[in-house]
């Protein structure tokens, strides 16, 4: 894989270098172009099958792991943890905040506006328990004629 990868780039450096020093044919530019596009699907493809046999190498490795900690959970009656449980008790958490979707304006405008409102809608309801309250102590005070 990485033989294959460095023969392209040297390929590629080669034409760059041949193009610079003008011994290009210049006719054959969309066949280059061509040439080159192909190449870099290639490289693209490459790129992609080599991740994948990480991928699943790794995905091995982790289920040898695993079947090796069964054996020593088996062994000495250990009971394993549930992760599920541990996540549903955690938040979910972006995994990069660095990464999260950037608001708009507009969105964070809404969102003070709403936050606004909150505050504004409980120091509203506290305002009106209070002249509730003291309105019912006015009224068991005064007795109407």
């Amino acid at each position: 894989m990485a033989a294959f990868i460095a023969k392209q780039m040297v390929g590629n450096q080669l034409s760059a270098v041949k193009d610079a020093a003008g011994g290009g044919d210049g006719g054959d530019d969309a066949d280059d172009k061509e040439k080159a596009e192909e190449e870099e699907r290639e490289r693209q493809e490459a790129i992609r099958e080599a991740e994948e046999r990480r991928k699943e190498k790794h995905r091995r490795m982790e289920e040898e792991r695993e079947k090796m900690r069964q054996d020593i959970r088996d062994k000495y009656n250990i009971k394993k943890k549930e992760e599920v449980v541990e996540q549903q008790m955690m938040p979910q958490e972006e995994p990069n905040p660095l990464m999260r979707k950037k608001k708009t304006p507009e969105e964070l405008a809404a969102e003070a506006e709403q936050e606004e409102l909150d505050d504004f809608t409980k120091l509203k309801n506290q305002i009106e328990t209070q002249v509730n309250e003291l309105k019912t102590q006015i009224e068991g005070k005064c007795v109407m004629q």
